[in-house]
């Protein structure tokens, strides 16, 4: 597909969460969109993070995202793009009802874009903060 490798892609979260998304995409006919998603970036091609979802909770209706860009792309706006689309199509999907995310308590840059994007912290424990944004409360839908 012409994709590079951006300067420090992979970095060690994609390296260990890698092999889980391969190993669960060979258990599927086709993705569902609820796996991790790369982020390219459109003028040079390069692979620059990703962002996704841990899977569907069909008990809860939830979803929990993450995601993560290279540090030499960082606060480019791209983890913003990707979240806002991935909240967009999730929530499209009219099974999911609330998307859940965490971070630890002193990534900023988080905290930020989880606010922007409209998600409600719900609690902090051992260094990280939970969020959640339920359907009713994302204005973008």
């Amino acid at each position: 597909m012409g994709f590079k490798k951006g300067k420090s892609w992979p970095d060690n979260d994609v390296t260990e969460t890698l092999p889980r998304i391969i190993n669960n995409l060979s258990k599927v006919e086709a993705p569902t969109g609820f796996e991790s998603w790369m982020i390219i970036k459109k003028d040079t091609l390069e692979i620059i993070g990703d962002a996704g979802f841990k899977g569907f909770n069909y008990l809860e209706e939830n979803i929990d995202i993450g995601y993560g860009i290279i540090k030499e792309e960082r606060r480019n706006g791209y983890a913003e793009e990707a979240v806002s689309a991935l909240i967009k199509w999730a929530f499209s999907t009219e099974i999911v009802k609330k998307i859940t995310a965490n971070c630890l308590v002193d990534n900023v840059g988080s905290i930020k874009l989880l606010k922007k994007s409209n998600f409600i912290e719900m609690k902090k424990e051992n260094g990280l903060i939970y969020w959640s944004l339920l359907k009713k409360q994302n204005p973008k839908i």
